[in-house]
């Protein structure tokens, strides 16, 4: 019989924490750091601002699809084996964006890219699965927020200073991303054991995976607490797509600025993150998650009367601020309660946490560039995500028995 970790202490859970924290960021730093380059982007492609943000979706799409096809996989063969083979072809696709010669290649190269590093992301919270239970899960998870809740701070930042350089350009930050895949995989070979035990293992195959689909959408409190993130976190994705033109082409700030203050917004959710693994001794991850839903539905009532009336910029980022630290309360606290009853099928439940939010910055990343001339397309999406999740969370959720 393999022999598998289980809730590890010390250094050994502290290095699976960082281990695991790279892979997931790869999603964010996909996502993330190219932001900065957006302008740079439309104008070097002679594409709109609404096609540039087309490559955000399609990256989105990627990262949801990815999940829902990798994490039924991984629940058969076990988790190493997906992640080498998936990462391996991130790293190639990150050179195929790299030398996209139009916005055509760019948006199917960005798919491309976005359903292999789905690997990292959907692989890392299934690992945390196979190896923790009951508050240790939740404080393991917590700290892996922590710690991943960085990416989303370094990575545009990262790409706003790659862009400083004279010789670099939006091209530079792709190739970037092609190293960190390559290492990502050489990291992964050696450090990370596989913790999916053959016994725990389930057949895999398309009925299989529609099967398992369907009793988690038909567990009330599963797909209740997977609904609120979809629509908390799917809808901060307007953020993601719209500060990049809001903050340089309205504000008139630098890419280098736009960097940091979104970079800031990363130590938002850090704290988020942070307060539930403090918390979650003294406080039920029920609670923490309503204090994050309301957080959230206050901060963006504030950021659509910023947006409406053009409020200067401070005014869209203090509420942006707020608005994601909640998100890192709701995304720590949601994946406990979502996951506690998920065992063999930890890595498809998994994969649709990841996906439903995805599946909705999708939808709502070209949104905001309808009127490329305000901030109001951004605030209004943010303001009805944070609404319909809080509807869901009073009303479709229920409290553990």
């Amino acid at each position: 019989m393999e022999k598998t970790l289980h809730n590890p202490t010390g250094k050994q859970r502290i290095g699976l924490a960082f281990l695991l924290a790279m892979l997931a960021a790869l999603g964010p730093f996909n996502i993330d750091m190219y932001l900065p380059s957006f302008p740079q982007i439309a104008e070097d492609l002679g594409a709109r601002a609404s096609l540039v943000q087309l490559s955000l979706t399609a990256c989105l799409l990627g990262l949801a699809i990815g999940q829902l096809v990798i994490g039924p996989i991984s629940d058969a063969i076990g988790r190493r084996k997906p992640i080498l083979l998936f990462i391996s072809l991130f790293a190639l696709f990150s050179l195929l964006c790299a030398f996209a010669p139009n916005i055509l290649v760019l948006i199917i190269a960005r798919f491309l890219q976005g359903f292999t590093a789905a690997a990292g992301v959907v692989l890392s919270r299934a690992v945390v699965r196979d190896v923790f239970d009951g508050k240790a899960l939740t404080k393991f998870f917590a700290l892996l927020m922590v710690i991943n809740a960085t990416a989303p701070m370094i990575a545009p930042i990262s790409g706003g200073a790659i862009l400083y350089f004279p010789f670099a350009s939006w091209h530079t930050i792709f190739i970037f991303l092609f190293v960190l895949g390559i290492v990502m995989v050489a990291i992964t070979a050696r450090k990370l054991p596989e913790t999916l035990p053959e016994q725990n293992r389930r057949p895999s195959s398309i009925g299989n995976t529609l099967k398992t689909m369907g009793a988690l959408i038909k567990d009330r409190s599963f797909i209740g607490y997977a609904i609120v993130v979809c629509f908390v976190q799917g809808g901060t994705f307007a953020y993601v797509a719209g500060t990049p033109f809001v903050y340089q082409e309205i504000y008139h700030v630098s890419p280098q600025v736009f960097s940091l203050l979104f970079g800031v917004n990363g130590l938002a959710i850090i704290l988020g993150s942070f307060l539930v693994g403090r918390l979650s001794t003294y406080f039920e991850e029920r609670s923490l998650l309503r204090t994050g839903v309301i957080m959230s539905l206050v901060a963006n009532s504030t950021l659509l009367l910023a947006t409406v009336f053009h409020w200067p910029l401070y005014m869209l980022v203090i509420p942006l601020f707020v608005h994601l630290n909640s998100v890192g309360i709701i995304l720590t606290s949601s994946f406990s309660l979502a996951m506690v009853n998920q065992k063999e099928r930890a890595g498809t439940a998994s994969a649709l946490l990841g996906m439903l939010p995805l599946l909705m910055g999708a939808i709502v990343a070209p949104i905001v560039g309808i009127d490329e001339t305000t901030a109001i397309p951004m605030g209004a999406v943010l303001f009805c995500n944070s609404l319909i999740g809080a509807i869901i969370f009073f009303t479709f959720t229920k409290p553990k028995s």
